[in-house]
């Protein structure tokens, strides 16, 4: 199982971006996707998660402005951000957990800057 993450960049505050992350291989129809962030000096930290009958679950400080969706056909996993704030800098990273075993993008950098 490959995870591919896509879509960070450098937005201004108030600004929005769309993740993506990709799933290949060997993907199961029950499973269980999310993102994480990491900020330098910070642990790593649940950002949103979907399960595979679309049940979300959000980090309580970034409800309301963000929404995470899947294609399941696709195997992909999205995370619309809205009104982006400087502390959202972080890297990004997708998670894929199926038949017990946990599967992690490489991550994508998101910066948060005027």
């Amino acid at each position: 199982v490959q995870l591919q993450a896509s879509g960070g960049g450098l937005v201004q505050p108030g600004g929005s971006l769309r993740l993506s992350c990709a799933a290949s291989g060997t993907i199961r129809s029950n499973n269980f996707m999310g993102w994480y962030r990491q900020s330098p000096g910070k642990q790593r930290e649940l950002v949103a998660s979907i399960t595979s009958g679309g049940s979300t679950n959000y980090a309580d400080s970034l409800k309301g402005r963000l929404t995470i969706s899947r294609d399941i056909a696709k195997n992909t996993v999205f995370l619309q951000m809205n009104s982006l704030k400087p502390e959202d800098t972080a890297v990004y990273y997708c998670q894929l957990i199926q038949l017990g075993r946990t599967y992690w993008g490489q991550g994508t950098l998101v910066t948060v800057s005027s």
